[in-house]
C-alpha cells in the first residue's frame, strides 16, 4: 500500500511529503494503524544533533495514535477499529522487559533508535522502492499509516479525541512516570521541576494530580505562567536557585526532575535535595557533571529515568482517566498542524513557541 510521510534524508535538510510504500501486510504480532495525531517530540529532533547514529532515509515520528485496520492474527490482542496509542518498541522477553521493566530492554536502542530489526529492511520503501530505515521507535508514525508490534500499542476508549492522545506515549508518559513510578509522590511531598516543556509540564500536572508542592523553575515567563496554572510555584531563571527553593519548601525537597542537562542547574537542584532526597534526569548529557564533595551525602540519589520507568500499557489508561477526571489538562498544551506543514512544527518546537506540536496526517488545515 501507499500513502503519504514526513521523509527526512539528510541531517541538515528539511522533512519532505511523499509517497511512501509497505510492501507486506502485517506478520504475526503486528498491527497496521491509520495514524489520526502524532506528537512532535524533542527525541525526533535529537537525530540531526546525533548524525549517522540513526539512519537515514527515514520517516521518524514515535508519539503516534489512531485506528487499527489490519491486524496480524488473533495473538496480537486487538481488533480493527480498536483505537490505540503507539508507545517506544521493546523485545518483551529479556530480563528488563520480563521484569517489567521495558524501557531499559537490552534491545532498546537497537529497536527505537538505530533502524530496527534488519529482517525489517525492504518492508517500507520510498516511491521508487528504495528502501527506507525500518520504523523509527517501533512506529515512524509522521505518516498516513504506521506498521507497528502490537506490544507497543496500547487500546484507549473510543470516546476519547484519538488524534490528540499520541503525547501519551512518550512526552508526557515520561514527565508524569517519573512522578508516578519513580518518585511514587505523594500527597505533601515536594519536588522542583527543572525545565517547563512537554515533560516538565507533564511532571508538573502529574504531581499537582499525586497531591505534592511542586516548584517549577523555567527561563520563559510564558511557560511558568503555565505551570503555575497548573499548581505549581514559578521560579524565573536560575540564579541562587538552591536557597530559593529551599525557602519555598522549608528546607528543600524530597524529588526533583531535571529535563534540561544543564550541569549547573542538576548541582543546584542537588543541592537542594532534603536528605534520602532524589533527583531524576530525564536528557541526555552532553557535557561531563562535575559533582562537589558531599553532594550526594545523607542517602541523596541520582538517576537517570528513561520513558518515565512505564509500561505503557498500564500508564497510558491512568492519563486518560486522569485527563477525563480534569486532572491532567495535556491537551492545554497542544497545537495541531497538518503533516505537510511538519516543518513548521519543527521550528515551532524549537523555538519553543509551542510545547507540543501534534500532526494531523490526514487534515489539510490547522485545527488550532
Amino acid at each position: 500500500m501507499r500513502f503519504g510521510a514526513a521523509v527526512l534524508r539528510s541531517y541538515q535538510g528539511p522533512f519532505a511529503l511523499e509517497e511512501v510504500a509497505l510492501n507486506a501486510g502485517p506478520a504475526a504480532g503486528e498491527v497496521l494503524v491509520r495514524i489520526a495525531g502524532c506528537g512532535m517530540c524533542r527525541t525526533d529532533l535529537a537525530v540531526r544533533r546525533s548524525a549517522g547514529r540513526s539512519p537515514l532515509p527515514a520517516v521518524l515520528g514515535h508519539e503516534g495514535a489512531g485506528v487499527v485496520v489490519e491486524t496480524g492474527g488473533p495473538d496480537t490482542r486487538l481488533s480493527v477499529g480498536d483505537h490505540v496509542v503507539l508507545s517506544f518498541d521493546s523485545c518483551g522477553y529479556c530480563r528488563a522487559c520480563v521484569r517489567g521493566d521495558p524501557a531499559y530492554c537490552d534491545s532498546f536502542a537497537e529497536l527505537n533508535l538505530f533502524g530496527g530489526h534488519k529482517e525489517d529492511a525492504g518492508r517500507f520503501t520510498d516511491a521508487s522502492g528504495k528502501p527506507l530505515a525500518p520504523r523509527w521507535f517501533g512506529q515512524s508514525s509522521f505518516a498516513e499509516y504506521a506498521m507497528v508490534p502490537a506490544r507497543n500499542a496500547v487500546r484507549v476508549d473510543p470516546a476519547l479525541p484519538v488524534e490528540l492522545l499520541g503525547p501519551l506515549g512518550c512526552g508526557f508518559l515520561t514527565g508524569a512516570g517519573a512522578v508516578f513510578n519513580t518518585f511514587r509522590a505523594g500527597p505533601g511531598d515536594t519536588i522542583a521541576v527543572l525545565g517547563a516543556g512537554a515533560v516538565g509540564l507533564a511532571a508538573v500536572m502529574a504531581a499537582a494530580a499525586a497531591g505534592a508542592v511542586i516548584v517549577a523553575v523555567d527561563r520563559h515567563p510564558e511557560r511558568l505562567a503555565m505551570a503555575e496554572r497548573f499548581g505549581a510555584i514559578p521560579l524565573y531563571g536560575a540564579a541562587s536557585l538552591r536557597d530559593r527553593i529551599r525557602k519555598l519548601t522549608d528546607g528543600g525537597v524530597q524529588y526533583a526532575l531535571d529535563t534540561t542537562a544543564s550541569p549547573e542547574l542538576i548541582n543546584d537542584a542537588l543541592r537542594a535535595l532534603r536528605p534520602t532526597g532524589h533527583l531524576g534526569l530525564v536528557a541526555r548529557l552532553h557535557q561531563p557533571l562535575p559533582l562537589e564533595p558531599g553532594t550526594l551525602d545523607r542517602g541523596r540519589k541520582l538517576s537517570h529515568i528513561c520513558e518515565g520507568d512505564a509500561v505503557p500499557g498500564l500508564l497510558i489508561p491512568r492519563l486518560t482517566e486522569l485527563w477525563q477526571a480534569g486532572r491532567f489538562p495535556f491537551d492545554q498544551l497542544i497545537r495541531t498542524y497538518p503533516l505537510d506543514e511538519v516543518n513548521e512544527a519543527e521550528r515551532d518546537c524549537e523555538t519553543g513557541r509551542v510545547v507540543k506540536p501534534v500532526l494531523i496526517p490526514h487534515s489539510k488545515k490547522e485545527h488550532p
